[in-house]
């Protein structure tokens, strides 16, 4: 399993703000919208949005960092430590030896509330925990609820996805993540956390889902927004331009005489049913161009405005 410092290409004492323009460096050339038809550089873009959720997060960067848990977020086993140990109940506690959950405990609470001796004694028919109490039924409680947590890119979150969870103790989950899930959702596996006592059912898996950001899209309810850079030919002729979706590459017009702050909709290109956004931003030519340079010398607006004239650094009230 990668490091997820060596897949950034970041030290382990970098800063926030060095992981963060890591990834967006690293996002920009490894996205699968702009290496259509190369399935390895989608691998590869998922595995550095990991690295990137994992080292953004305060708390789980440094429980990596001490080696409690692994490059994928998930905890890792402890030296004569049993499957229970790595469970969490509800509220967040470790279900541990010496924790209130224990065996020795649960003799003692049972034992005062039936009159019993524990487990091993007579209190339950002389069976045990488990065995025939005084009224000739068995006892069984269902097991604890297990917490974990799982990362999933962020366009997996938005059009859904199956995901495989590795558990403390070797065996996977198979996750699916509903269409339109937001960040810090909790998802219930009923069944799948630690097991019951007396033969009582097993608790559910509650498992936490980060999703990690995106190079591109940003998320408004079900909407999506893109920033998109053209030119000032494409703004002021108009033109036809590629742009990103969620589902995949599609043909967008720009009207003539758009601006930085134009917004094109693409219908239902959104999350369930949601729209995409597309707010234009002029780009201008960084090199010379002295053809240009020329015409706006001579040029007379046909229609002179300002646009400053109500920014707020002019002293004027916003529009």
């Amino acid at each position: 399993m990668e490091d997820p410092y060596e897949i950034l290409g970041v030290k382990r004492t970098a800063t926030e703000k060095e992981i963060r323009s890591a990834y967006r460096k690293l996002a920009k050339t490894h996205h699968p919208d702009l290496n259509p038809g190369k399935p390895e550089a989608a691998e590869r873009f998922k595995t550095i949005s990991a690295a990137n959720a994992l080292l953004s997060d305060a708390d789980k960067r440094a429980r990596f960092d001490r080696g409690e848990i692994d490059a994928t977020g998930a905890e890792r086993p402890q030296e004569r430590q049993f499957y229970r140990d790595f469970g969490e109940t509800a509220g967040g506690a470790k279900y541990r030896a010496g924790s209130p959950f224990d065996s020795e405990d649960l003799e003692g609470i049972f034992a005062q509330a039936f009159g019993g001796q524990g487990f091993g004694g007579q209190g339950f028919g002389g069976q045990g925990f488990g065995g025939q109490g005084r009224a000739g039924r068995g006892f069984a409680a269902k097991g604890p609820d297990a917490q974990y947590s799982l990362t999933v890119d962020f366009l997996d979150a938005a059009n859904g996805a199956v995901r495989r969870l590795t558990l403390p103790d070797g065996r996977t989950l198979d996750v699916t993540i509903p269409e339109g899930l937001q960040d810090g959702q909790v998802l219930r596996l009923k069944g799948q956390g630690m097991p019951g006592f007396g033969g009582g059912p097993a608790g559910d898996a509650l498992i936490e889902v980060r999703v990690t950001p995106h190079p591109l899209f940003r998320r408004d309810g079900d909407d999506i927004v893109l920033d998109l850079p053209v030119t000032l030919k494409e703004a002021v002729l108009g033109a036809k331009v590629q742009v990103a979706t969620l589902k995949g590459p599609v043909t967008l017009t720009i009207p003539p005489h758009s601006t930085t702050g134009t917004r094109l909709r693409l219908k239902n290109r959104g999350i369930a049913g949601g729209h995409q956004f597309v707010d234009l931003k002029v780009a201008l030519p960084t090199g010379e161009e002295p053809e240009l340079s020329a015409f706006l010398e001579t040029w007379t607006p046909r229609h002179p405005f300002d646009p400053r004239l109500h920014h707020p650094s002019q002293g004027g009230e916003p529009s």
